[in-house]
């Protein structure tokens, strides 16, 4: 077991390199400073449950499988889709195996089985986990959009084109019309809250 233990903590640190390591498909689009793996991540898994809950799956293994869905990066890095074409790469699961080896037992079975599930989108949950990827890419876009960064039509495009859920499908429509700050306006007069006394 404290062989077990060390293995855990030098995962949950390689996992914090997520917060360090930039989403790269942003910065071929120009903007400077862009989001973080994590960053991604984050926003990815609190869509997943949303969408599965809206779908009538389960909430939270979509939420699960959505945070360990780019696991992988801390040893990939994340490669833009303009160097795929000429890089070949480990599949997700061989890099999470290796990921997860000398774990415990129960932590490797949940990490290796949820990137399983996520792959394989043969579950609603990883269906919504999946289009909840691509649809934090879109409202990302539209964000870095609003702040006047230009060239980012094609990730909103693809990230559209992409989704399957009737729910995301629903919800990126809603976005794509909707700025991203519209909300906040409504947050700060108290309209969009809880009743005033």
């Amino acid at each position: 077991m404290p062989d077990e233990l060390a293995r855990l903590t030098e995962f949950v640190y390689e996992i914090g390199l997520l917060k360090r390591y930039k989403r790269t498909g942003w910065l071929v689009a120009g903007v400077a400073a862009p989001e973080s793996i994590a960053d991604h991540s984050f926003r990815a898994a609190v869509l997943a449950g949303v969408l599965a809950a809206m779908e009538g799956a389960d909430p939270e293994r979509s939420a699960l499988l959505s945070l360990f869905h780019d696991s992988q990066e801390t040893r990939l890095t994340d490669i833009p889709y303009l160097a795929k074409r000429y890089v070949t790469r480990a599949p997700n699961e061989k890099v999470t195996a290796d990921q997860v080896q000398g774990l415990p037992g129960p932590v490797a079975d949940l990490i290796s089985g949820s990137v399983a599930e996520y792959e394989q989108k043969t579950s609603l949950e990883a269906r919504c986990a999946r289009d909840a990827d691509k649809l934090d890419c879109l409202l990302q876009a539209i964000e870095y959009r609003d702040q006047g960064h230009h060239t980012i039509q094609p990730w909103i495009d693809s990230s559209l084109a992409a989704l399957q859920t009737p729910s995301a499908k629903k919800l990126a429509n809603e976005a794509l019309g909707t700025g991203s700050l519209d909300w906040l306006p409504e947050a700060v007069n108290g309209t969009n809250g809880p009743a005033a006394d």
